[in-house]
């Protein structure tokens, strides 16, 4: 008890405190104060005393009269060296030797009196307890707080301990997570350098490996928000200035990514690798200023105007397939296909004549297409097919080609990231072409100008055509519906609902969609939003636009008489998933997603007779050796591949 007391008293008031140590435990515990409590300890030699007058000594000399004053009087005794101490004469005991003298003032030191007796005189006890009631009688609650004080220090002690432990399991949880992203398997990465910071919430490095996880993954906005929490913890961290400036290259925020390769060229001026991403990064922003300086607020001047297609020459040595008397038919499309699965290219004299003409088709349709399918009929909605040609070439072989009996739905994103980019979109243009009222294609987030320069489809077209036809591509992609709506029943879009409820199918309608798409409201939503498992909103993974929960779908879905929504825009593993209790569907049409992520692709059948989704789903096929974003910007390149 008088341990307790004593201890309690010396941690609470940093008072002198003397403890007579009856035992080794004890003695384990002097040594644990003095490392965790940061109280100095002196331990006084009573050896040869006895436990009455080693006590009065004590409480005589270390703490007299009062514990809220020291003795002006007292006088310390003379320390002795403890390597030499003289022999007691008879009848005499000696002083005791203390390595430190006490101070006359309110000390912040810890004295601890170890007897050479192993059991105490009773006549211990009744001093003890005389000088507890001293202590402790005249301050009511000293004993209750000073428990709390000593149990606080204990606590801080178990919780550096356990604190230690947190971080050594959040390394090998880190490292989990780099074995799983060396394996390509982002999601599995993400979600142990998840767990990995809610053990060490203040490690710059783990923010920032999520962060390349999340661009991955596509998850910009969380890849920003990553990096830029890793360089709050560490300014000096060169690898978060990447990873944000990746992100922000990602989103289109090429100013705020110059911004941090700046940092990097000036704390590295040396670095190679740096020196090209600014200097990259510094053209694209020169290009975009110098785009906004030419731009006219009046309507732009169609490259369709400047085109003299009647006069431009078809070459005697090519052999490839031509339209017939201007049109597309059944043959011109096999022939095609057929043309670029050798890799070949369309001349360009009919790859202009195929974009004037889908353009006049498009632009002629409502932003809300709407269809009906009798009974008997199905239709078989794709994904993202993102420049995978052969891919393309295999939904076909499987589920046949395209036909007014064989109808078809591309949902967006055909073209970027996969380096056929180019053969993808003038195949589905051509059968737009063929079938206009059979085979429908929507607008995604990566038929915009910003993804284009990015992910590749700007450089395949220059490097197969030219910047012209580019320009004619950017004009024809800003006439594509953005949704469809089957039988009343069941509403299509690349993206998905809304950042505000109340929107209707007649403000969809009215959706005024040759642009390219602004950075929010309802047209921006149909193209970049994401599903979400819990109820509300939230911030968007991507960056922009929002997240929506089952309530939103189903308060969209209620007020405009729907049952349920399909929509792509995310790589699923098995090609498809359904959430929001059936009311929210996903279909991705590009498995093993830019030669990486390992999914399956999928597409969907839809009948008239109930409208009931039928999945079906498919691996990758090979392709020739050309690699996924090999037309894409450098930067992206570096940054992600």
């Amino acid at each position: 008890m008088f341990t307790s007391l004593a201890l309690e008293y010396a941690v609470e008031f940093s008072q002198i405190a003397v403890l007579t140590v009856f035992d080794n435990a004890v003695l384990n515990l002097m040594f644990w104060i003095r490392a965790n409590c940061h109280r100095p300890v002196t331990l006084l030699d009573t050896t040869g005393l006895s436990w009455r007058k080693a006590i009065i000594w004590c409480l005589k000399s270390v703490y007299p009269r009062s514990r809220a004053q020291p003795d002006p009087e007292y006088s310390p005794p003379s320390p002795r060296c403890a390597e030499h101490k003289p022999e007691p004469t008879n009848n005499e005991e000696p002083e005791p030797t203390a390595t430190n003298e006490p101070s006359r003032h309110r000390a912040t030191e810890l004295r601890i009196v170890a007897p050479h007796q192993t059991r105490p005189h009773p006549l211990v006890w009744t001093v003890l307890e005389v000088w507890r009631k001293a202590l402790y009688d005249p301050l009511a609650g000293v004993c209750d707080s000073s428990r709390r004080t000593h149990g606080n220090m204990a606590e801080n002690g178990s919780e550096k301990m356990a604190e230690e432990e947190r971080n050594a399991s959040a390394e090998k949880l880190k490292e989990k997570a780099n074995n799983y992203f060396k394996d390509k398997d982002y999601e599995n990465a993400i979600k142990y350098y998840t767990e990995a910071l809610d053990l060490n919430p203040s490690n710059a490095i783990y923010y920032s490996n999520r962060s390349l996880a999340y661009l991955r993954t596509e998850c910009y906005g969380y890849a920003l928000g990553d990096a830029t929490r890793a360089l709050e913890l560490d300014k000096n961290y060169i690898k978060g200035y990447y990873r944000r400036a990746t992100s922000n290259m990602a989103l289109g925020k090429f100013k705020a990514a110059l911004k941090d390769y700046e940092t990097v060229v000036r704390v590295r001026p040396n670095d190679k690798d740096a020196k090209m991403k600014y200097q990259e990064c510094n053209k694209i922003v020169k290009q975009k200023a110098f785009e906004r300086a030419i731009a006219s607020d009046e309507l732009k001047r169609s490259v369709v105007d400047s085109l003299d297609i009647e006069n431009m020459t078809i070459e005697d040595d090519y052999a490839g397939p031509k339209l017939e008397d201007g049109k597309v038919t059944l043959k011109f499309m096999q022939d095609l296909m057929d043309w670029f699965k050798d890799q070949k290219k369309l001349h360009r004299k009919c790859a202009y004549q195929m974009l004037v003409q889908v353009k006049e088709v498009l632009s002629k349709l409502p932003s809300l297409v709407e269809i009906t399918l009798k009974e008997t009929e199905k239709i078989t909605i794709c994904g993202d097919t993102h420049g995978q040609y052969y891919d393309l070439l295999n939904i076909f072989e499987l589920n046949g080609l395209p036909s007014i009996t064989n109808p078809y739905l591309f949902n967006g994103d055909f073209v970027d990231r996969g380096s056929f980019s180019v053969e993808v979109i003038l195949t589905l243009f051509g059968f737009k072409l063929l079938y206009p009222e059979h085979f429908h294609l929507l607008r995604g987030n990566h038929e915009t100008d910003n993804m284009n320069q990015m992910y590749g489809f700007e450089g395949e077209v220059k490097a197969k055509y030219t910047g012209q036809m580019f320009q004619l591509f950017s004009e024809v992609f800003q006439w594509l519906p953005l949704t469809q709506c089957i039988n009343n029943k069941v509403l299509v879009m690349h993206g998905g609902l809304f950042s505000e409820d109340g929107v209707t199918l007649d403000d969809i309608r009215k959706i005024d969609r040759n642009r390219q798409p602004p950075d929010s409201g309802p047209m921006c939503d149909l193209l970049w939003s994401d599903p979400q498992p819990q109820n509300g909103r939230s911030i968007s993974k991507r960056g922009v636009s929002c997240q929506f929960g089952p309530d939103v779908t189903e308060r969209f879905l209620e007020q405009n008489k729907l049952q349920y929504i399909v929509r792509s825009h995310e790589v699923k593993a098995e090609g498809y998933e359904v959430t929001h209790s059936g009311k929210c569907i996903t279909v991705f049409s590009a498995p093993n997603y830019c030669d990486q992520m390992g999914n399956k692709g999928a597409y969907i059948h839809l009948r008239g007779s109930d409208l009931k989704p039928e999945f079906h789903q498919f691996t990758a096929v090979p392709h020739p050796n050309v690699k996924p974003m090999a037309y894409a910007n450098s930067l992206m390149q570096l940054g992600m591949m």
